[in-house]
């Protein structure tokens, strides 16, 4: 990861542009999310204050690698509506949704 800032900037950017809002960074939440003893995924969640959204007023944003080798990046943007409540369960629902798409 590059610059952290320029990191931020990034998720902040998607956040506006996915869910029409703005976004302040708040804080870093570290998830590690295992299944069966089996670690699907481990990172940091970067956790948002969102202003100007009608539902919500955080969201969890993070990147990970994508495509072709892991040689793209995917950036996530997920809003805190139920059931997203925290960090933890906005990586599971990404990770579900993806394994649906992989079947």
């Amino acid at each position: 990861m590059a610059n952290k800032q320029e990191y931020l900037a990034r998720l902040q950017a998607a956040i506006q542009q996915l869910h029409d809002c703005g976004a302040n960074f708040r804080e870093t939440a570290p998830v590690q999310e295992v299944v069966q003893g089996r670690t699907l995924w481990q990172g940091e969640v970067e956790v948002f204050d969102v202003y100007g959204h009608p539902r919500t007023k955080v969201c969890y944003a993070w990147s990970h690698r994508a495509g072709k080798a892991d040689q793209g990046e995917q950036l996530v943007a997920m809003l805190q509506i139920p059931p997203v409540i925290s960090p933890e369960i906005a990586v599971k629902v990404t990770l579900a949704a993806q394994g649906k798409g992989r079947k």
